[in-house]
């Protein structure tokens, strides 16, 4: 079981200011999932505990010389505190640029550009006489090396792989309607106050492009309605007749009809959901799963300076449900 690999500028940017920050906010530790082609960020994807969320990259998003092999068609997991890899890694960029400014001003020059070097290890911990695995990042200046250990969990067995792929695969699939949020800012504003209002929050999906959220208590009830936003996949056109109608007399009608699906989900998922928000994604697509299964949100990410999607990078959260949820 071998993984080595260089990160490139745009990878240390891309890890460093924007998806280890996000994804540290999905929960502590995660599982890093390393293929031929792919490397994911998987959250609660074995366990079926609180939100799954998925961060997928090519390996040319991240990384040159990826070299990878091993015995489970070459695909490596373990489990891996995101905390210690973030600190590890802002750690190793602060030594890596000290070293990229100091071999510059070197006599003759280090004719070898600066890397950042990452692998898979195996090292005999202080005190210890059992090798533990280690993810190990490496960079080299004109005289010295500096190492960072990140200590990782034992990599899961080829049953355990072939489990997290199943679900992996599973995770993937898309809900039929989704609708694009395009203020981010003003549903997190929204959503903050509905923390202090109550624990439980409806979430109404329609194919006209309707988002409706609301949370109630014995003593308030209080909603927020999205209406006419952009739609993929399954929609329908709005009943003209409905104009003059309360949002609640809306979604009713819309989930008669069969145009409109809603589900119940934790205030605190949805909340920590949007924390997804420091990757800087560039739009969000809400959608309900069949049958109600999980609400999920997908963040789209775009070429910069274009509005083209970057299929290099890829994010999305599944909320589980409170509630089966009617269609």
């Amino acid at each position: 079981m071998k993984f080595k690999a260089f990160l490139t500028d745009n990878g240390v940017s891309l890890l460093d200011k924007r998806f280890l920050p996000a994804l540290e906010k999905m929960g502590k530790i995660c599982h890093l999932y390393l293929t031929r082609d792919h490397v994911y960020f998987l959250h609660n994807l074995l366990n079926g505990d609180g939100i799954q969320c998925i961060a997928q990259f090519r390996k040319e998003a991240l990384f040159d010389e990826y070299r990878l092999s091993s015995q489970n068609d070459d695909r490596i997991s373990f489990a891996i505190d995101l905390s210690l890899l973030h600190r590890a890694l802002h750690s190793i960029i602060s030594i890596y640029t000290e070293f990229s400014a100091s071999d510059s001003g070197v006599p003759g020059g280090n004719s070898a550009p600066n890397h950042i070097q990452i692998k898979l290890v195996k090292k005999l911990p202080p005190h210890s006489q059992q090798p533990m695995p280690f993810l190990t990042f490496e960079t080299k200046g004109y005289k010295s090396a500096v190492i960072q250990d990140v200590p990782i969990s034992k990599p899961l067995s080829r049953s355990d792989v072939l489990e997290l792929q199943a679900a992996l695969d599973m995770a993937q699939d898309l809900p039929q309607t989704l609708i694009q949020v395009p203020d981010m800012h003003q549903l997190q504003n929204f959503v903050e106050k509905m923390k202090n209002v109550g624990d439980v929050l409806s979430v109404s999906i329609s194919k006209y492009g309707d988002l409706h959220l609301q949370v109630s208590t014995s003593l308030i009830t209080l909603g927020a309605e999205f209406r006419k936003l952009s739609v993929i996949g399954e929609q329908a056109q709005s009943p003209t007749d409905d104009q003059n109608l309360s949002a609640q007399s809306r979604t009713r009608i819309a989930l008669q009809r069969g145009d409109a699906m809603t589900v119940q989900v934790s205030v605190k998922h949805f909340f920590k959901s949007l924390q997804c928000h420091a990757a800087k994604p560039d739009c969000a697509f809400y959608g309900i799963a069949q049958q109600g299964a999980c609400l999920t949100v997908v963040f789209q990410f775009f070429i910069p300076g274009t509005h083209q999607t970057d299929k290099a990078i890829s994010l999305h959260c599944r909320l589980p449900v409170l509630d089966p949820g009617a269609s």
